[in-house]
């Protein structure tokens, strides 16, 4: 069986980097950035597209360089699968980092810590012309500790993806391979982020701050707040019994000595790992 390789950023990488044995590629593609897995199909000598696989991109590189395959697998790939490959390839199965139908689109696993989930998972689909909508091939459930970060659960994600792999793999192989409809009723989708979405609103209940600082924290681009222009990154937060004034202001600096305490909307937080420009907060001031 001919299997080719759509992937992208660290978490390809790993996946190429665990299954090479089984999967034996006969092609990568991979965006522009994705400097190891690059590197990885030069080293292996695999043939390589780069860059967007839209309007026919990847199609004609297939066809110049007479490649096909039986079987896809997208890895944390940065871009929606055309048509045209669809049709060209028989099977075509994508790994997303949710329990389908829930939480469709990008990033799940970090707005399922921003919205308190205790549980995500893993969700291998048929790929079809929409996004996040095929048959279901098979799912894995990962549960979200109360203190787990986005980068955390993206660690699970690079244990449970080669292993995923494997199981469809020999699944296709033996002809026990089943799959199960989404109920499109039950499906929720979650947008594309950037780096400018961290901004923490102190308005907020200290439960959602909590959890916005965490999915969003080192080595991501972090939760952030402001204090005289001055942009300070956060990266871990706790809740604190700290006695306060109702009536001040949300996002007022209570302390800074011998920790670092904000009032919100239902109680006080802690600092407890600020990134940058832990230097400008002073008590009294307001965080915006």
């Amino acid at each position: 069986m001919k299997i080719g390789i759509l992937a992208s950023g660290g978490l390809g990488l790993k996946v190429l980097q665990q299954c090479s044995d089984l999967l034996d590629p006969v092609f990568i593609a991979a965006d522009s950035k994705s400097d190891g897995i690059i590197d990885f199909a030069k080293e292996k000598q695999i043939p390589l597209f780069t860059g967007n696989p839209r309007n026919g991109r990847l199609l004609s590189f297939l066809n110049e360089n007479s490649l096909s395959c039986d079987l896809l697998f997208s890895i944390n790939y940065l871009f929606l699968i055309e048509q045209d490959i669809l049709d060209a390839i028989p099977s075509c199965i994508n790994f997303h980092g949710s329990l389908l139908p829930k939480y469709r689109g990008r990033t799940p696993h970090v707005w399922a810590i921003i919205n308190n989930e205790s549980v995500t998972g893993i969700t291998a689909h048929f790929i079809d012309d929409q996004c996040d909508t095929g048959n279901i091939v098979l799912q894995k459930q990962i549960m979200i500790g109360p203190e787990m970060t986005g980068a955390e659960v993206l660690a699970q994600y690079e244990t449970y993806y080669p292993i995923m792999i494997r199981e469809i793999y020999e699944k296709i192989q033996n002809g026990s391979l089943s799959v199960t409809v989404q109920d499109h009723s039950k499906a929720t989708y979650f947008g594309k982020r950037t780096p400018e979405d961290g901004q923490i609103d102190w308005n907020w209940q200290k439960e959602r701050i909590k959890n916005w600082v965490r999915a969003q924290a080192h080595p991501y681009p972090g939760a952030f707040t402001f204090l005289d222009g001055q942009k300070i990154t956060i990266d871990k937060v706790t809740f604190s019994d700290f006695g306060f004034d109702s009536s001040m202001e949300n996002g007022t600096i209570l302390q800074t000595d011998p920790a670092v305490l904000v009032k919100t909307q239902n109680g006080v937080i802690e600092l407890t790992q600020i990134r940058e420009n832990k230097d400008f907060l002073k008590q009294d001031k307001i965080l915006r």
